[in-house]
């Protein structure tokens, strides 16, 4: 068990239509001036947004806007926020939306407190920042989890290279996060799975580690795994059934809210490289990773191939092959590719529009080599590793499993 400092100060507001206190809540911290952070079409068309600008309009607190976030966020909107809350002199950001939502707004809270510095060097590691607006939000699709945990992401083009990157700061952790299941009824189908496939990639880039002795969080990552794929199909099938939408919300965050990750190493290579399909190909996030992680799955399980028989035994109610551990590793792969395909979720390259001849570029977006630069920590990833991954995820057939 490793050693560990963990602080999660957010406040969550849970339950039936607790949206509509987002304006009391906003004029219980104090905040006079508010930076209004939004995407482009169902928060608005459900009247989201107008009962959230009517809060604050009764509050009596100012506000101005930030439209138009798309997925995968680009970090031209970010630039444009950033020159609006320093314009307009904001005290604060508040997010109404998912995971791109709130991750904009993150990035433009620590971007308007050193307006002198191009935000993007603090993803590029060039400095680090020391200061943030407070975030707030209202979220509307359970999948990142940026409502509780302290990173972001956002992609740029730098000198003619496509880069999707993160930032990790305690600075990043909204000060609450408005969570009502209500809000997610209007989800549609394929959203929503890969929303679950997101969630359930947080949680399984804890769980594979080499730290040992980490029977707490291991059983927590167990159950909430367990928990997400029990209602995953109740929420799909029936998109107003209000206790399989909560479950899952509550589940998006805990899974990143760094509470299962607290004692242990953790890999995100899965992550990693998924982050170049999106930037390239800008397919969905969660889609993306239900292709590359069982292909990561299959080309690392060797390197522990008790943890993966414990997955499939714990998660999928597998019987243990005692003769052949490596046989039931398998078997769960297996089980965790079924799951995927029976809520909609694609299988391989061709069902994202992705290319195995892009490949060679893939590769180069990712910062490693074959010598020092490497992905992930439950194994390293070298460049000849990450390779052969991606030919996974892109030559796999429905029929092997």
């Amino acid at each position: 068990m490793e050693n560990f400092d963990y602080c999660a100060p957010t406040r969550y507001l849970f339950g039936q239509g607790i949206s509509s206190r987002t304006g009391k809540i906003v004029r219980e911290y104090g905040f006079k001036k508010v930076l209004l952070v939004s995407g482009r079409g169902s928060a608005y068309a459900s009247g989201l947004i107008d009962s959230v600008k009517e809060q604050l309009d009764r509050e009596h607190i100012q506000f101005c806007e930030l439209k138009g976030v798309k997925p995968n966020p680009e970090a031209a909107l970010v630039y444009e926020g950033i020159k609006l809350a320093v314009s307009e002199k904001v005290d604060f950001v508040l997010a109404v939306g998912g995971g791109s939502v709130i991750d904009t707004a993150k990035a433009v809270a620590i971007g308007a407190k050193d307006p002198d510095t191009d935000f993007f060097d603090f993803f590029l590691k060039k400095k680090t920042p020391n200061d943030a607006l407070k975030v707030g939000c209202v979220l509307t699709i359970p999948a990142a989890g940026s409502e509780g945990s302290k990173s972001c992401v956002v992609q740029n083009n730098v000198d003619g290279k496509v880069l999707k990157l993160g930032l990790s700061t305690q600075l990043n952790v909204p000060l609450f996060a408005v969570l009502d299941p209500e809000l997610t009824y209007s989800v549609n189908s394929y959203q929503t799975a890969c929303g679950i496939t997101d969630m359930i990639a947080h949680i399984l880039e804890r769980y594979f580690t080499n730290s040992k002795a980490v029977s707490v969080t291991d059983n927590l990552c167990e159950g909430l795994l367990k928990s997400i794929i029990e209602n995953s199909v109740t929420a799909i099938n029936d998109p107003t059934n209000y206790d399989a939408r909560a479950n899952l919300m509550w589940a998006s965050t805990l899974a990143h809210n760094n509470l299962l990750g607290v004692d242990r190493e953790q890999d995100w290579s899965s992550h990693h490289l998924e982050h170049q399909l999106s930037a390239l190909y800008d397919i969905a996030h969660g889609a993306g990773l239900a292709v590359i992680f069982p292909a990561w799955m299959e080309y690392v399980y060797k390197h522990d191939v008790m943890r993966f028989a414990r997955f499939a035994v714990n998660v999928f109610s597998i019987r243990m092959n005692f003769h052949d551990p490596a046989a039931t590793a398998r078997d769960g792969i297996a089980a965790f590719r079924r799951f995927l395909h029976s809520i909609g979720m694609p299988m391989s390259f061709s069902e994202i529009g992705a290319k195995a001849e892009d490949i060679p570029l893939l590769l180069k977006m990712l910062d490693v080599d074959d010598i020092s630069k490497y992905e992930g920590h439950f194994m390293n990833l070298y460049l000849r590793d990450c390779e052969r991954i991606y030919e996974l995820a892109a030559n796999f057939y429905d029929e092997r499993f």
